[in-house]
This record gives C-alpha cells, sequence and structure tokens, in this order.
C-alpha cells in the first residue's frame, strides 16, 4: 500500500525526476540539484514547481550542530512553507516575546496530547472568565521542533530556555522516513513527518476537518525523495522500516 495514497501532495513531485543539472546556490554559489540545504534556497528551474504553503502557525525548528545538513528533512518545512518556518542551529535558539505561547512538541515524560492541552487551556481561561472563542490562535502561536538524533535531543533538552514549555506527544503513526536511526522505534517521525502531524491534529482539534488536506504538500519534497529512494532499494531490505514499532 502507498502510505501517501490518502494525501493531497501535488503530482509535481514527478518533475523533480526530470531535474538532472545542478545550479549555484543564489546565495552561497554552491552547486545544488534540487534546493540549497544551507541557505534553504530553491534553485530557479524548481521555482514553478513547488508548492507554497501558509500555515496556522509559526514552526520553530532547532537543529543540531551535528545533525548533517543534507539529510535532514526540517528543510523542507523552510523551502515549502518560507514565512512561517524558522530553522535555528543549536545553540542558537529562538527569542519569544511575553505574547507568543509556545508549545514544544517533544514525546517526553511530562508530554500530553495536543487535545489535552487544548482541553485544559479552555478550563484555565473560563476559570480565569477570559473570552474564549475556540480558536487554537489564542492558546499556540509557535510550535518548537528538535531536529536531531533521539540521544542528541537530551542535551538540547537541557537547555534552560526550554525549561517551562509546555510539552505536547503527538499521536502516533509509522514512520516512512528511510534513514534509520539505531534504536529507535518505527513511531519516531522525521521532523517534516512530525511537523504534518502536528498540523493534521491542530485541524481535527479546531474541528476543522474541511481543511484536513490542506497542510499535506509539507510532504512534497519527502514524497519525491522516498520514491526516488524506493527506485534504487527494496523496502523490505531497507532497515529504517525493519525497525520495532515499539523498544
Amino acid at each position: 500500500m502507498n502510505p501517501f495514497e490518502n494525501l493531497k501532495i501535488s503530482n509535481q513531485w514527478r518533475d523533480l525526476f526530470h531535474i538532472d543539472n545542478r545550479q549555484p546556490c543564489t546565495n552561497c554559489s554552491k552547486s545544488r540539484k534540487y534546493f540549497c540545504y544551507t541557505c534553504y534556497t530553491i534553485n530557479s528551474d524548481l521555482e514553478n514547481i513547488i508548492p507554497r504553503l501558509k500555515l496556522p502557525l509559526k514552526i520553530d525548528i532547532i537543529k543540531h550542530s551535528r545533525e548533517i545538513p543534507g539529510k535532514s528533512t526540517a528543510i523542507h518545512a523552510a523551502l515549502l512553507a518560507p514565512e512561517d518556518v524558522a530553522i535555528y542551529i543549536y545553540p542558537d535558539m529562538p527569542t519569544y516575546t511575553k505574547n507568543d505561547k509556545v508549545i514544544l512538541v517533544y514525546p517526553g515524560k511530562s508530554s500530553i496530547s495536543l487535545q489535552e492541552f487544548y482541553n485544559k487551556a479552555k478550563k484555565q481561561k473560563k476559570l480565569n472568565n477570559d473570552d474564549f472563542d475556540d480558536s487554537f490562535s489564542e492558546i499556540i502561536t509557535h510550535a518548537l521542533f528538535i531536529d536531531s538524533t533521539w540521544s542528541q535531543s537530551k542535551g538540547i533538552l537541557k537547555d534552560p530556555k526550554l525549561s517551562g514549555l509546555p510539552c505536547i506527544k503527538l499521536q502516533i503513526r509509522l514512520s516512512q522516513f528511510w534513514r534509520h536511526q539505531k534504536g529507535s522505534p518505527r513511531w519516531f517521525l522525521a521532523t517534516i513527518e512530525a511537523i504534518h502531524q502536528l498540523l493534521i491534529e491542530y485541524t481535527l482539534v479546531e474541528n476543522q476537518t474541511h481543511l484536513l488536506n490542506n497542510y499535506d504538500n509539507i510532504l512534497f519534497f519527502f514524497r519525491f525523495m522516498y520514491e526516488k529512494i524506493h527506485q534504487l532499494y527494496e523496502h523490505e531490505k531497507l532497515m529504517s522500516y525493519r525497525r520495532p514499532v515499539n523498544i
């Protein structure tokens, strides 16, 4: 079964197979085939191919300094939703104001689901007699992700700037990422998969089911690269897909 069968991803990802030439990045001049993974710029011959997304909240991504840029899926989000996605290389961190309402998306011991977080916030506002129109925009403005291996993320989590942030865990879904990470179960998602899952849950909690497929194009590059990898390797032989569901 095709894991993308029920998603509405622009079919123009197929056009990427016809890209043969590399181009110099307009910013750093390094030779790139599709996009520059250090400057987050698209090659000129892809400008009219890739979709552009407007997200319902801001996405901030903290990358570990040893995470290999060319293998990170976080860059896909910055390319497809440049107005709403920012990437920081740790120890660089986003700066928030008192008006920003930030969640950390991470499966920690104290993490709760997005629905639980929403229900708690709604209850608290009622207790405070605050006006509340059931909109998520009142309780979440930014979602923060850590882009690293499982072991690397633990060091970033100790940063005092992250202490006190409400921690959200996503509903379990199997990862389709082809990059093997030793010691991790199959439900550990690639960063771009986690962003997509958050957007799905955000839409469902707001009861905006008619918008459910609005953000599927965030997987545009991921879908292409999945197909490219599977042209080269048999699915069953890739170690990433042989990981246990639970560890």
